[in-house]
């Protein structure tokens, strides 16, 4: 499992890079951020070096934010990996409620949430799929 920080940010100027200046006056390096956008409001996920830490820095700055668990899978970085890594879960009727990616040291890497963590744990065991976890990110983010 992987800790994500879900940021409530408005859609206005300025928002996300007050965020983002937030990280780096407290030295905290992005991993990956995805932003998904409503008509008034965003949500900005961040995968980050330290990231209880980073959500107490935003909650002192009036900053909505929720640290969440979220699956991580390393795939190789070969066309077609991700296709294959999700046809497992959609066998096993897994709801991927979200879902994004990155290349980190030419590994294929997948931040996703389910409907159902247990049953996806269990898949990606089966399967021998790689997951990551906080301490394996930091170590190919290096």
């Amino acid at each position: 499992m992987v800790n994500q920080i879900s940021i409530f940010i408005q859609n206005k100027a300025g928002t996300l890079e007050k965020v983002l200046r937030l990280f780096k006056q407290s030295r905290i390096q992005l991993i990956t951020t995805t932003v998904a956008d409503t008509q008034d409001f965003g949500i900005c996920r961040v995968i980050c070096t330290e990231p209880q830490r980073a959500c107490l820095v935003l909650k002192e700055a009036g900053i909505t934010a929720t640290l969440t668990q979220v699956q991580a899978i390393s795939l190789d970085n070969t066309p077609g990996m991700a296709a294959d890594a999700l046809e497992i879960f959609a066998a096993d009727e897994i709801e991927i409620n979200y879902l994004y990616s990155f290349l980190l040291k030419n590994r294929g890497v997948l931040i996703f949430k389910t409907d159902n963590k247990e049953r996806a744990d269990r898949i990606i065991s089966e399967h021998r799929l790689t997951a990551l976890d906080d301490k394996d990110l930091l170590k190919l983010a290096e």
